[in-house]
């Protein structure tokens, strides 16, 4: 790890997270590039294990402007490097995309997408519908799943849900 920290002149703590993380609301002009990013990083990690369908059915959700306006977006830049996103609907209370590139996974990014979406979050619960990727990350943020695995149009997907605390 120390010479992944020193090629790549990022600051990291002994618990291995990169501390000079940016994370913000992302304005319009920025959904395009985060959409990018979304795609590139569903093709490498999910799509392996997603039908053809579920394949073109997740390119579709994302490249329906209808769908995707409807989303509050946030991202994670590392020295001016976007390196995740995440967009919840529904005043914040459902998790619709998540994704961090895999240059920066296990490092805390998605942990603090997470915390920017709590601290604008109004709502009792969270939830979200996780790939089958997903599902050891929303454990360690201490989601629950709700249910089994699913598959609807070829997205296979567990729901799981996070209790806020607020009331």
């Amino acid at each position: 790890m120390k010479f992944f920290s020193r090629f790549f002149g990022r600051k990291k703590n002994n618990k291995n997270m990169i501390t000079d993380v940016t994370v913000r609301k992302l304005e319009p002009d920025d959904i395009d590039p985060a959409l990018s990013l979304v795609w590139k990083i569903f093709m490498e990690f999910e799509a392996p294990g997603y039908s053809e369908d579920g394949v073109n059915e997740f390119y579709k959700s994302i490249h329906d402007s209808g769908y995707v306006s409807r989303l509050v977006f946030y991202g994670a830049f590392v020295s001016g490097e976007q390196a995740g996103v995440i967009a919840t609907k529904n005043g914040g209370s459902h998790i619709a995309l998540f994704f961090v590139d895999g240059r920066f996974q296990r490092q805390g990014i998605g942990r603090k997408l997470f915390d920017a979406v709590l601290a604008d979050c109004t709502a009792e619960k969270i939830t979200v519908n996780s790939s089958p990727y997903a599902v050891p990350v929303y454990h360690r943020f201490g989601f629950t799943d709700t249910d089994t695995e699913q598959s609807v149009n070829g997205l296979r997907f567990t729901p799981m849900e996070y209790l806020t605390g607020i009331e």
